[in-house]
């Protein structure tokens, strides 16, 4: 099975954003390079992990006697991207994540493969040759970039619903029973 591998090096905008009113929303990362633009849809806790375990490598890279990667301890003033997402065209739903450390390029480095069923072989998703045909993104961006990043993923996890001081489940638009747990 050949595997097509959406890989931006260097991106111009590497981004989680969502779509949609809280306790609706998808959310996706969205890379671009140029005019090459990819997203793929993650789930709230997926996004939510990736912006945890980023900002501890770039924590962990700052204790490197001399910060010889020059890690910044915050987000770069010009590395803040507040836009929302360009045309999203879902690519495909990320199942397997993986993130890590390049230290020859001093980037770091995200995988994301998509959900697959393999109880079910669909023939529609086989291509003109008969074969099935994986997809993956490979991500890598330097430490500013990856210290926005996480940044704003958190910010986004954030907006969502309000929680209920009382049962800490998150309040829907159209209101909220509290089922207490029983003493």
């Amino acid at each position: 099975m050949p595997t097509l591998i959406h890989e931006f090096s260097w991106p111009d905008r590497v981004v989680v954003g969502t779509i949609g009113l809280p306790g609706a929303r998808t959310f996706y990362l969205q890379v671009r390079t140029g005019k090459q633009i990819v997203s793929i849809a993650l789930e709230k806790q997926q996004s939510a992990l990736l912006a945890e375990n980023i900002d501890e490598i770039l924590d962990q890279l700052m204790t490197v006697e001399g910060n010889r990667f020059s890690v910044p301890t915050s987000t770069p003033i010009e590395l803040v991207d507040n836009d929302q997402l360009e045309a999203v065209q879902e690519q495909f739903r990320a199942g397997v994540m993986s993130l890590g450390w390049d230290p020859t390029t001093a980037q770091v480095v995200i995988e994301a493969h998509p959900i697959t069923d393999t109880d079910a072989e669909d023939d529609e998703s086989l291509d003109e040759d008969g074969t099935n045909e994986i997809e993956m993104l490979l991500v890598r961006m330097p430490v500013g970039t990856a210290r926005a990043f996480a940044k704003r993923t958190r910010e986004i996890v954030g907006a969502g619903r309000p929680t209920c001081p009382l049962c800490g489940y998150p309040i829907d638009a159209d209101g909220h029973i509290c089922t207490l747990p029983e003493v």
